[in-house]
């Protein structure tokens, strides 16, 4: 029996680049995190990144074998990335495509799905709190 989980991933800066965050909803788990000075295509990477590592952690292999997850995403620049539909031309970004790539391998149904931004409410939202949050330490 298949089951589905759905993500919600966002990432943000103030400036670009500038103070960076993520903000990830994993089915009724939230999670934000403040990155430090970066740039907002890398921090909308890094929340895909933060998602897939976290899922495989709660989810196991065994459960990841019966479940598609569904990461929904505000950036069309990134969704179409992820999917093969444009090439990732800034290095920076191609370390973190490979990285998503080589995490895709222990996903056996993944979907990187654009959602518009106002669907991902609660990711964004996520981004701003961690953001706001003044003594955070960097996560990179």
């Amino acid at each position: 029996m298949e089951k589905q989980l759905l993500v919600y991933t966002d990432g943000g800066s103030r400036g670009n680049p500038g103070p960076a965050a993520i903000g990830v909803v994993i089915g009724d788990k939230e999670y934000a995190e403040f990155l430090g000075e970066t740039s907002n295509n890398v921090a909308e990477y890094q929340a895909v990144i933060f998602a897939l590592k976290k899922i495989k952690h709660l989810l196991g292999r065994e459960k990841l074998k019966n479940t598609e997850v569904i990461i929904n995403i505000d950036s069309e620049l990134i969704v179409n990335q992820l999917n093969g539909h444009y090439k990732v031309m800034e290095p920076e970004l191609q370390l973190l495509f490979m990285e998503i790539w080589n995490l895709k391998f222990d996903f056996p149904k993944l979907v990187f799905n654009y959602i518009p931004r106002e669907k991902n409410s609660r990711a964004d939202k996520l981004v701003n709190e961690a953001l706001d949050r003044s003594n955070q330490k960097p996560l990179l």
